[in-house]
């Protein structure tokens, strides 16, 4: 784990003694409190809220929050080596850690002051979750089309419309929530933060999921919703960028949740190789298993590489959006190729509930799906090549 890594971008780096300690501290955590527990989770679709009080108490929850605030002032290297290390005992709690942190981080880039005293210090204590409302039902992708509006009324705002697939809005405490307070247009967005328990704002449905089961997924209806002016973070007609700006770094956490899937997977299939006998010999030592769990190591470390430079970019203050996007890009299908190859390795085991790899396959599609399709990010690494060419 303290191995150097080189990008043909010339940048190295190697992961401090506070990096592997925090790394070795989440892992020792999610086998204690999480890998026993994650089948029934899933099994059963448990939100495990008790879980994240214990995070926060292990100084996990908060790690990215600034130390003024609570938290650990952890950099974005040492979040996606927290955010893999999580999932890969589960995908389903590396969501909910992710979009939470997500979430802090752009209530502290993009917050008032005011803002960042009110809701930081209990981000950090786990005393609330955070949630991101940007998608609706008729907008996924063309995210600057959406509906929903928020408009003034005095020293309020009134929100009314509808948000899809919001992850942790059923046990959140605040909401990051994108409305339209102007014309049509990226330009006629804002961002509120709006607290659960808000009159007129219900949890319309919950999504039942093929995967991450122990995430808490919902529809959000806002009724007529009222927040006072001071829930407007920053300017108005800002928050279509605000939201691109956290779904930038956030992809970071999803190409390193998909990396903690895949090396779930090589673990899996590692053992099972070496354990499991056919024809008086391991299955490991015939090259049709042996060749796909290579090409797992290959990808694995691939994918590191790609996530380790986005976040260390990221780190330096330089321009990372587009190395985000390859990153997540790449993980997110390695994840999902592989986690295939992982059951296919155990075959008639790898389709029962007796062994992991199945979750591991139901939950490595969503990473090729949420925060920009991998379409949506071919697109943008196309265009930081070609330019915007329609």
């Amino acid at each position: 784990m303290s191995s150097v890594i080189e990008t043909p971008s010339n940048i190295g780096f190697q992961f401090s003694d506070e990096q592997v300690a925090v790394a070795h501290l989440v892992r020792d955590f999610a086998q204690r409190e999480i890998a026993p527990n994650v089948a029934r989770w899933d099994r059963e679709h448990v939100f495990p809220r008790d879980l994240y009080g214990k995070l926060a108490g292990a100084g996990i929850l908060g790690m990215t929050i600034p130390e003024e605030h609570g938290g650990g002032g952890s950099d974005t290297v040492t979040y996606a080596l927290v955010v893999e290390e999580l999932a890969k005992a589960d995908a389903g709690t590396a969501t909910t850690f992710s979009v939470h942190a997500m979430v802090a981080a752009a209530i502290n880039a993009m917050g008032t002051p005011e803002q960042r005293r009110r809701y930081l210090p209990k981000l950090a204590s786990g005393e609330m979750l955070a949630a991101f409302a940007l998608t609706e039902p008729e907008s996924g992708s063309d995210a600057a089309s959406l509906r929903t509006h928020a408009e003034r009324s005095g020293d309020e705002f009134v929100i009314n419309g509808r948000k899809q697939w919001c992850t942790n809005a059923g046990y959140s405490g605040v909401i990051m929530v994108m409305a339209r307070t102007g014309g049509d247009g990226a330009d006629g967005i804002s961002s509120f933060l709006v607290e659960n328990g808000t009159p007129g704002l219900a949890v319309e449905r919950v999504t039942e999921k093929m995967g991450i089961h122990s995430s808490n997924t919902v529809d959000l209806a806002f009724d007529g919703v009222r927040v006072p002016a001071q829930a407007l973070m920053g300017e108005e007609g800002r928050g279509f960028r605000q939201a691109l700006q956290t779904l930038n770094a956030g992809r970071i956490g999803i190409a390193a949740q998909a990396c903690g899937i895949l090396a779930a997977c090589l673990h899996e299939s590692i053992v099972f190789a070496k354990e499991r006998r056919t024809f008086g010999k391991p299955i490991g030592s015939y090259q049709g298993i042996s060749f796909k769990i290579a090409r797992m190591q290959v990808d694995l470390d691939a994918a590191r590489l790609l996530m380790y430079r986005a976040a260390w970019l990221k780190d330096q203050g330089r321009d990372f959006a587009v190395a985000a996007s390859e990153a997540k890009l790449f993980a997110s299908e390695a994840a999902r190729r592989h986690s295939s190859q992982a059951v296919q390795i155990h075959g008639g085991y790898g389709y029962t509930t007796e062994f992991p790899v199945e979750r591991y396959y139901r939950d490595a599609k969503i990473t090729e799906i949420y925060e920009g399709t991998s379409e949506i990010h071919q697109i943008i690494v196309a265009r930081s090549l070609l330019g915007k060419m329609d």
